[in-house]
């Protein structure tokens, strides 16, 4: 694929292994957070726009979409954006360290519906162990879809989990932002729901005698 200018501002992350130096990055900015499969990125720009002491890390696999993402930062001088091109479990298995994010946006993800597909869903038991790892104490999962069969199977898994508890009422700070995704759903008549869960610890495993 043939190299943009944009290219400069995205961080290459695919077939590489390494931690991220979060606290870095953020070059003391006071919260992180990051939005998995930023897309085009509008929702990722108007949320580092509402805070210039937010780092935003924008992730996607698509180079295509984030150098949308880039000239839109460059058009509106967002200078607190980080775009990294990675893959979803890659990011959050192994290259974001522990307890580094505040909040994590996944917004409208492909609920792969097919039996077939299964495997690809991204929202399973072991990526939400990785999600609790890398959210701070307190921290927030935001997440959203269409689908609300894939609604309920995410909410399953995340009760099964013990690892979050639903907090609605934080969703009232985030109501009038919405992702590409969303702004094309509504525009075919369709609703988008969303959820917000806060990390908390699990129980102690009694191991009996």
């Amino acid at each position: 694929m043939e190299s943009k200018a944009e290219d400069r501002h995205i961080t290459i992350l695919t077939d590489v292994y390494t931690v991220l130096p979060v606290a870095a990055l953020a070059r003391g900015r006071r919260r992180v957070e990051l939005d998995l499969g930023c897309g085009k990125g509008s929702f990722t720009t108007r949320l580092a726009q509402r805070d210039a002491e937010t780092l935003v890390l924008a992730a996607d696999v698509m180079i295509g979409r984030l150098r949308k993402l880039v000239k839109r930062n460059e058009r509106e001088q967002v200078d607190n954006i980080v775009a990294l091109r990675v893959e979803a479990r890659m990011l959050l298995g192994i290259m974001l360290p522990d307890r580094c994010l505040d909040r994590l946006h996944i917004l409208c993800p492909d609920p792969w519906p097919k039996g077939r597909h299964r495997g690809n869903r991204l929202l399973c038991s072991d990526f939400l162990t990785q999600v609790h790892r890398v959210l701070k104490s307190g921290g927030h999962w935001h997440f959203s879809t269409d689908d609300m069969n894939y609604l309920e199977q995410v909410r399953q898994v995340v009760a099964a989990s013990g690892l979050f508890e639903e907090r609605p009422e934080q969703l009232a700070a985030l109501a009038d932002l919405k992702s590409d995704f969303e702004e094309r759903w509504e525009s075919e008549g369709k609703t988008v729901h969303h959820h917000l869960w806060v990390g908390v610890e699990p129980p102690p495993v009694t191991i009996g005698h």
